[in-house]
């Protein structure tokens, strides 16, 4: 893997939606059996220019996202490879049955799109505000879960998402992501991405959380703490030897995610170590609670979702730890 970080984390000029998509029809021109789903939110999530270069392998199912798994569930029995779009919220919860049993349980191939996650579904609010997709995907049997961190990850794993055989759930946040990755990064679904060497702490984290990790790691060097920081973008299957060797390491985990504390990325680090390698941990994300209004800069505040809630967490576990 070759991974380079950018020199200024600052928002990328493009949004995630929009090169995800670029992207996409990239990789449709070459293989015919791509074929693009979305339930009524096409120009919200930018399916809408698949849609107008591809409209015989286009289709916008309506506000019925349950039918658009079942479609998907034909469309891959026949040798497409269907990509289903739909806000996180409806794509984790609303469409499960048919996720787990037309899709996963019939051993078919298709991609499951959802955008919007975690806080970033902002103004929407509480009902579109996934904090248990993660865990919800991650449930389900033969099921692969990744969440790219920016621009640069989407392209580099895009290609590997398609010739998976098997469902996939990827999390996408449609916006300006902040830029970690250098263009050229390369990416193995699987693997996690080693950011930061450090000897005192692990900071493993997920999705928009990596660049408050980050954050959190230079505010620790000026107090003298060494933190190692780690992109997990794969939570399922999660790269169990790089979670074991990094806690053998530094003897002391903080995991960070913009999703529930309960199944997500701390639940499945700490199944990880509790079976092979405890170790002292805290974890930062949303402590059982619902969504609500805001932009992101405020709930980042409201949920704990932040380089100092990071920091508070590394102090307490080196705490423990000593």
């Amino acid at each position: 893997m070759k991974a380079n970080l950018v020199d200024q984390r600052i928002p990328d000029e493009l949004q995630m939606k929009d090169v995800y998509m670029a992207h996409l029809l990239e990789q449709a021109a070459k293989d015919e059996r791509i074929v693009v789903l979305d339930a009524d939110l096409m120009h919200s999530n930018g399916t809408i220019a698949f849609q107008e270069a591809y409209p015989d392998r286009s289709i916008n199912v309506g506000v019925q996202e349950a039918n658009m798994i079942g479609i998907a569930g034909g469309l891959s029995a026949t040798g497409k490879v269907p990509f289903c779009h739909t806000f996180a919220c409806f794509a984790s919860r609303r469409a499960l049955d048919q996720i787990y049993v037309s899709i996963a349980y019939a051993q078919l191939n298709a991609k499951i799109v959802g955008t919007d996650p975690g806080i970033t579904a902002a103004y929407n609010g509480g009902t579109h505000m996934p904090f248990d997709d993660l865990g919800i995907m991650r449930s389900i049997p033969t099921m692969t879960v990744v969440e790219p961190v920016d621009n640069t990850m989407v392209k580099a794993i895009l290609p590997q998402v398609i010739d998976t055989p098997g469902p996939f759930y990827i999390r996408i946040a449609r916006k300006n992501p902040i830029r970690i990755y250098k263009e050229g990064s390369e990416f193995t679904i699987g693997k996690g991405a080693l950011l930061r060497e450090g000897k005192d702490v692990t900071i493993f984290a997920i999705g928009i959380m990596v660049a408050e990790a980050l954050d959190a790691a230079d505010i620790l060097d000026q107090q003298g703490i060494s933190a190692m920081v780690v992109n997990i973008f794969t939570l399922k299957p999660i790269d169990k030897d790089l979670v074991i060797s990094c806690a053998q390491k530094t003897g002391a985990v903080v995991t960070a995610e913009n999703h529930s504390i309960i199944n997500g990325l701390g639940s499945a680090v700490a199944e990880v170590l509790t079976e092979k390698h405890p170790v002292v941990m805290e974890r930062v994300g949303v402590r059982d609670l619902f969504g609500e209004v805001g932009d992101v800069a405020y709930l980042k505040q409201r949920f704990g979702l932040t380089a100092d809630a990071i920091v508070d967490s590394v102090q307490k576990v080196l705490h423990k730890k000593n």
